[in-house]
């Protein structure tokens, strides 16, 4: 059965996926949920972008398996291919940056039966994922630690977790540091990375933020780090750049030792780059201006 027709079938098979729709359709009034409701009609737009563009076909790029159910922008099924290419044994995930549950990188595979930990540095949002998620968390599936990480903490922070040296997928979303925090996460080895990166540079171009430990994102294009730096710094730290999502917001690393010739080389920003196509989805995006004020 196809990854994509898979991922569908939770939503008639498994309960926490049935309780998380009930939790969404009772919230569909609010902002975030249009914008999830909006993200849909981006995805059968990009699968017909991608069906129609002769660098898509390549059957070893990931675009063309992105698919929705509780990521951003087509995540959840790219993520799925990986591991369908790789496997997963442990079923582990570690999210930093996970919002309130209802959009991010890893819901899909805790609603899978997977285990893993969320950090996330707004005390609000882990409220409102502890409450919605509290039969997960009181059975130790899900670890919940409400944490601003920094590239001096992240490493004590994991070690409290017990975290350990290799689980599955690692998902960091922090906008400003989160290319300071992943190179200092040297300790880890995670399988598979998903990393936001800033589009707004060409894929040539090696950038990143200034670091600033007790600064955080404004909400203009002054955060995180090129494409090209994060392929720079995966390569360091063992990984290849295997693809990106369509709006230009995450992007997708293997451990150089599970690649073989499962992924389309080269690995680097030139050939994996996708631009910031923000304004398709129902979002402001990021604000013109370059500020570290």
């Amino acid at each position: 059965m196809a990854i994509k027709d898979r991922l569908r079938n939770l939503y008639a098979r498994l309960p926490i996926v049935r309780e998380l729709q009930q939790i969404r359709d009772a919230a569909v009034e609010t902002r975030a949920d249009v914008r999830r409701l909006a993200s849909k009609e981006l995805i059968e737009f990009q699968e017909f972008t991608v069906m129609r563009e002769p660098r898509y076909r390549d059957p070893k790029r990931l675009l063309s398996h992105a698919h929705q159910i509780f990521s951003q922008n087509g995540e959840d099924g790219m993520i799925a291919e990986i591991f369908r290419r790789i496997g997963a044994p442990a079923q582990t995930f570690l999210e930093i940056g996970a919002g309130d549950g209802l959009e991010n990188n890893t819901t899909a595979l805790l609603a899978q039966g997977w285990r893993g930990w969320w950090i996330d540095a707004e005390h609000s949002t882990v409220a409102s994922f502890a409450s919605r998620f509290r039969e997960a968390i009181a059975n130790r599936q899900l670890v919940a630690l409400e944490s601003s990480v920094t590239a001096e903490t992240i490493a004590a922070t994991l070690e409290r977790l017990r975290v350990g040296v290799e689980f599955d997928l690692l998902s960091l979303d922090i906008d400003r540091n989160t290319y300071w925090v992943w190179s200092a996460m040297t300790a880890v080895k995670p399988r598979v990375a998903v990393i936001e990166y800033n589009a707004a540079f060409p894929p040539d171009v090696d950038w990143k933020v200034e670091y600033r430990a007790d600064k955080y994102w404004d909400k203009t294009s002054y955060f995180g780090a090129s494409l090209k730096a994060l392929e720079l710094l995966g390569r360091k730290l063992g990984y290849s750049l295997v693809g990106c999502d369509f709006i230009g917001v995450n992007a997708f690393f293997v451990r150089a030792d599970l690649c073989g010739d499962k992924f389309a080389e080269p690995f680097t920003a030139e050939n994996h780059y996708e631009p910031p196509r923000y304004g398709m989805i129902a979002r402001q995006g990021h604000r013109a201006g370059f500020s570290d004020t």
